[in-house]
């Protein structure tokens, strides 16, 4: 969560210095990253693996 945090800040704060446009253009690209089938799968497993060592308080 404060990676995810983090990056929504950093994102904040470019977009800001570069203006609107620029800040657009960096949302889209994390949000197609982050939508992308791969990311998702690998969020899925780690999920999961945390779930078996943390008894399942990573789970949605």
């Amino acid at each position: 969560m404060k990676k995810f945090l983090l990056g929504v800040a950093a994102g904040y704060v470019l977009g800001a210095k570069a203006g609107r446009g620029r800040y657009e253009q960096i949302v889209r690209t994390y949000r197609k990253i982050a939508d992308h089938p791969l990311v998702q799968g690998g969020a899925g497993v780690a999920r999961a693996k945390l779930g078996e060592k943390f008894g399942g308080r990573f789970q949605r």
